[in-house]
């Protein structure tokens, strides 16, 4: 069994949580963030088509990205989200086929996606069921200025270039409310995967 399943969400909706869940629950979870950070690493091609884009001091005296100085612009406006989306997405969607093939050499059981821009980088493709996770946007909000240290603007800005929760719950197989305390999202969670495993027995 290699099935794949997709987890997606806006930022700060709680699909932290659902992947914690799904790992303790026995899955292989490919995080599309740390994937992205790979993009971003120190001499990738990937960082300097985005310098080339979006100014050379987005590159630190140590070769590092200035990944708050890249939010700033990419987020700026609509046509520059679209510009850092097409440079990386393509990158990223390749080294999480990479860590798939990686994976079903040697192990079996679910793999999960963990990506926010599951569909918008075609990711989705590879699944064979997503879901999808969500919460009211003053959760989000408050969740996203606590985790990541950011000014309620900086927060909106990032918030303001995702799609509302229609365009994630609208393409998924299922769906997650986030917004509920812990050990419900868990339970809701492992449940929905017991129930996968289920059919699959069948």
């Amino acid at each position: 069994m290699h099935n794949i399943i997709g987890l997606t969400g806006a930022t700060g909706a709680g699909k932290s949580t659902a992947a914690m869940t799904l790992r303790e629950q026995g899955c292989y979870i490919i995080d599309a963030d740390t994937v992205a950070r790979e993009a971003l690493a120190k001499g990738s091609d990937c960082l300097q088509t985005l310098a080339e884009y979006f100014g050379y001091d987005i590159i630190d005296q140590d070769g590092q990205c200035n990944r708050r100085l890249l939010a700033q612009r990419a987020f700026a406006d609509a046509e520059k989200t679209a510009l850092l989306n097409k440079t990386t997405h393509p990158w990223i969607k390749r080294r999480i086929e990479e860590y798939i093939t990686i994976y079903r050499r040697t192990s079996e059981g679910y793999i999960v996606i963990d990506a926010p821009l599951l569909y918008e980088s075609g990711c989705d493709r590879l699944c064979d069921k997503v879901i999808a996770v969500t919460a009211p946007a003053e959760i989000r909000l408050h969740r996203i200025m606590q985790r990541d240290g950011l000014t309620k603007e900086e927060a909106l800005l990032r918030m303001q270039a995702q799609p509302d929760s229609a365009f994630y719950t609208g393409k998924a197989d299922f769906i997650i409310d986030g917004s509920q305390p812990l050990p419900v999202v868990q339970a809701a969670v492992a449940e929905l995967l017991e129930n996968l495993e289920s059919k699959e027995e069948r």
